[in-house]
């Protein structure tokens, strides 16, 4: 054994030569949310890379794998528990090491049922799984997409029922049971896509019940699903730490809800800023931020209308300019708070 990192929970040691039988029953944590994590300015990847192994040690539920980014250098794929789960490690990071990290949006492991030869040869399987957006196999060489499922359990006080059921069905959900625990008190289960839960149903659960409804899942593997890639895009360029894969159905609503949400988490700059979000190179909802203007005219009281045209278009060439050079940086707290489907109070 070479490092602490391989001396797992539930692990059964013994003398050498001198086997035991290992105790029964442990199952390791299994992540249900991963994200990539990235650090703000590269030169601090050694720093954050040992906060990250500091971390672990004393959260084994953690899963931590080397990944790369064109647009974000070196980083991690980190696997956790639950969104609340990846927030208060995120935290950590901040408050104990000082360390100032970029998090992708939270993404759950897909499956792809291969049917390209040549792609089944260069992965050595004909199932994969897919934990990373940017690993998305195309709809031509795959038979189908499978997503992860859970069967939530709800219990909650019964004149709360009507609307909870309201919100099940709107995360795609499939009732399984309904219960009457006593005169007040209900248990529904449903079968849950696993992506439509890990962001924020259970403060939606909350808001609804007035904090009354409590929520458990456990895993029921997996099923078919319509899965398409979501890429958003900034004055045509694509911001990598946002690329999802979503359900096709909801595809036209999510995309307009995240061009709605980055609009207003995007600062204004001294150009515009379209916010687009796209399938391929279909564009399917755009909003547009617009620019900080000086009155440039301000100066001009009458006289000839060509001074005010000319002053005008000098105007739109510069912010013309400014748009071709400018970057678009997205504020990192943005990510979060941009997949919030709940406004803002």
């Amino acid at each position: 054994m070479k490092e602490v990192t391989e001396a797992q929970i539930g692990d059964t040691l013994f003398l050498y030569k001198q086997p035991v039988e290992p105790l029964p029953g442990f199952k390791s944590a299994k992540p249900m949310v991963f994200a990539g994590m990235y650090p703000v300015d590269q030169t601090e990847y050694n720093n954050l890379k040992s906060a990250l192994e500091r971390l672990t040690l004393n959260d084994s539920s953690v899963t931590v794998h080397r990944d790369s980014s064109l647009a974000l250098g070196a980083g991690w794929r980190l696997g956790f528990l639950g969104l609340l789960h990846m927030e208060v490690f995120n935290q950590r990071l901040e408050q104990e090491y000082n360390m100032s990290v970029i998090l992708t949006a939270p993404t759950v492991p897909y499956k792809a049922v291969l049917s390209s030869a040549k792609l089944i040869k260069e992965y050595g399987k004909a199932e994969i799984t897919i934990i990373n957006p940017a690993q998305f196999p195309d709809k031509l060489s795959v038979s189908e997409y499978l997503e992860p499922t859970v069967l939530g359990t709800i219990v909650t006080p019964h004149e709360y029922i009507g609307k909870i059921i309201v919100l099940c069905q709107d995360r795609r959900a499939v009732q399984k049971d309904m219960l009457y625990i006593d005169e007040h008190r209900v248990m529904l289960k449903y079968l849950f896509p696993l992506n439509e839960i890990v962001v924020d149903f259970y403060d939606a659960l909350k808001s609804l019940s007035s904090g009354y409804a409590s929520f458990d899942y456990e895993d029921a593997g997996y099923q078919a699903a319509d899965l398409i890639k979501m890429d958003i895009l900034l004055n045509g360029n694509p911001v990598e730490e946002l690329a999802t894969i979503i359900h096709n159905d909801k595809a036209y609503a999510t995309g307009k809800f995240l061009c709605e949400r980055l609009k207003d988490a995007i600062p204004r700059q001294l150009f515009e800023i379209a916010i687009q979000a796209a399938i391929g190179k279909k564009i399917i909802a755009r909003e547009t931020l617009k620019a900080f203007r000086k009155n440039v005219v301000a100066k001009c009281y009458g006289g000839d209308i060509t001074r005010r045209m000319k002053l005008l278009k000098r105007q739109a060439e510069g912010k013309k300019l400014m748009r071709k050079i400018g970057n678009v940086e997205v504020p990192r707290d943005a990510f979060i708070r941009v997949l919030k489907r709940q406004t803002d109070k």
